[in-house]
């Protein structure tokens, strides 16, 4: 509760402090433009005051009725709620008239208030503003006042008049001095900003009313609602759920409150279920862990294998090149006894057999080095599907290629992967045995780096008890046809270009074979032949 009584005394404090300086910045400019626009008003009345007053003194002048020029001027001056004094001044700065009989007969100064304005450079001035005439000083009394002093022009009418008394030459007879008050304008000045006053802060208090209403309903309620809900979420009731309406960032804050309670919920669930099957958990992970050992296993297997296979196809290939060309010489003798001439044909044939198994021990061992240049994998794929699909065994089989247009080239021995597809078509086609369907996909997996092919067909499939089996050297489960060393050397290819091979096969409804390959192999094998770092561990 105090932290929400804090929140709102925040707000609401914040808040009034903000408009009374924004609305009392308001209220003075308003009052000064006010008292600006009351001045001036001020000004213009006076100056036509005194233009009245010259106006109708005008023809008094000109009969040189003195008497009843002044009188007009004392009656005007009567008014003393508004004019304090009216007095006139000849060109030589002599009081002729004023309605305060002690002024009549002064000489005024150049300097005085009411010659300054139009006395204060080298020469007088002759005509001025309403704004520059006027000004604005305390009397005597130590009232504020207002005075504006307006030139009496000789007309033509007054230097022809009878009287004569102005020359021609003369510019300006004299000046008429109107002072007025200004309590009128100052008090309602006073009334104005006594009003702006009481409106500012009737505003304010409402406006403060207003916020707090608000505030205390669509921040303080969500609010306390929210604190609530997390003092539940820490007592571990996660059924709880916030209940806000509001369609704004508070909703969205409520909205999110229930996801994570929920998330928690869901989590929290997931660790007891996680506590119960612990046990099936591990076994699960001691499987894989298994199966991963396993694997590792079997490719050291095969590669002390392939040494072992490498050293003794090397020893045979020498003396089974030797019979092979012996048989071939006596075979082709005249003198031969034709009796003999089957087994020699028998010889020669076995002896070929026994050299391409020789052959095939050599690729598995990986004597032959990829020739590895830029390649398509999908052109290999198609070139391969060329040369075997005129076979027999391909002619009631269906093809079906799903290709991904967007794989790159990679550096392989088109050959050699040439070679590993035959083997995977032919044994699909093997496995099949008749009418049947193979499915061909390539594509990429960008968060491996990896780019597979896959053939897959609709065969006998093969047992889970062989799977492990079915990359060993001299391994077929065909029966007396084939060395069983396709798939092992087909192994030994992809191994020697950085991928592997994954087999997915189910009893009697078919085979699966996967090419791993990945897209930067070369600039991983850039990199582990770098001084620095460990070479890479080599891929099962």
């Amino acid at each position: 509760m105090p932290l929400r009584l804090s929140l709102l005394a925040k707000l609401s404090l914040a808040i009034s402090l903000i408009l009374l300086a924004t609305m009392g910045l308001f209220a003075y400019i308003n009052v000064e433009q006010l008292e600006k626009l009351l001045y001036e008003e001020a000004i213009t009345d006076a100056d036509k005051l005194s233009e009245t007053i010259i106006r109708t003194t005008h023809y008094h002048m000109l009969e040189n009725n003195l008497k009843r020029a002044y009188q007009i001027i004392d009656e005007v001056g009567s008014q003393r709620d508004s004019i304090e004094r009216i007095r006139m001044v000849n060109k030589f700065g002599l009081v002729t008239h004023s309605t305060d009989s002690k002024e009549n007969g002064l000489y005024l100064d150049k300097k005085a208030e009411a010659c300054s304005m139009c006395h204060s450079g080298p020469s007088p001035l002759l005509h001025a503003t309403s704004m520059n005439r006027s000004r604005i000083f305390t009397d005597k009394a130590g009232k504020e006042v207002l005075g504006l002093a307006k030139a009496i022009y000789n007309e033509e009418r007054c230097f022809t008049a009878p009287c004569h008394f102005h020359p021609k030459e003369a510019k300006v007879l004299g000046v008429l001095d109107v002072i007025v008050s200004l309590d009128q304008m100052h008090q309602k000045v006073y009334v104005y900003r006594n009003e702006i006053i009481v409106l500012t802060v009737m505003q304010i208090g409402l406006i403060a009313l207003c916020l707090t209403f608000l505030t205390q309903r669509l921040v303080n309620r969500p609010v306390r609602a929210m604190v609530q809900h997390a003092h539940l979420i820490g007592g571990g009731d996660l059924d709880a759920t916030v209940t806000v309406k509001n369609r704004d960032e508070l909703g969205e804050l409520a909205n999110a409150f229930n996801r994570m309670t929920k998330n928690l919920k869901k989590a929290r669930v997931e660790l007891e279920d996680w506590g119960k099957n612990l046990e099936e958990k591990v076994e699960e992970r001691t499987q894989e862990i298994k199966k991963i050992e396993s694997q590792l296993v079997h490719s050291e297997k095969l590669a002390s294998l392939g040494e072992l296979v490498a050293g003794i196809a090397h020893e045979i290939n020498n003396p089974l090149t030797g019979i092979l060309v012996f048989a071939s010489l006596i075979a082709g003798d005249s003198k031969l006894d034709p009796s003999l001439k089957g087994d020699l044909d028998l010889i020669v044939k076995e002896t070929q057999r026994c050299a391409r198994i020789v052959k095939g021990l050599l690729d598995f061992a990986r004597e032959s080095m990829p020739q590895k240049k830029p390649s398509a994998l999908n052109a290999i794929m198609d070139a391969t599907l060329t040369l075997i699909c005129n076979q027999a065994c391909f002619h009631d089989i269906n093809v079906v290629k799903e290709y991904n247009p967007d794989i790159p080239e990679m550096h392989l021995d088109p050959n050699q992967i040439e070679q590993v597809f035959i083997n995977l078509l032919l044994n699909a086609c093997h496995a099949i045995g008749g009418p049947g369907e193979i499915r061909i996909k390539t594509g990429i997996d960008h968060e491996k780096g990896e780019v597979y092919a896959a053939i897959t067909d609709n065969g006998c499939g093969i047992p889970e008890e062989n799977l492990s089996k079915i990359f060993d050297p001299f391994f077929s489960t065909k029966d007396n046809k084939g060395t069983g060393l396709g798939l092992s050397v087909s192994y030994g290819i992809i191994e020697g270009h950085g991928g592997r091979i994954d087999v997915q096969s189910t009893v009697d409804v078919g085979t699966t074979f996967t090419c791993w390959l990945p897209v930067d192999y070369e600039e991983s094998q850039k990199t582990a032949t770098e001084p620095d770092p460990p070479p890479p561990q080599k891929p099962a």
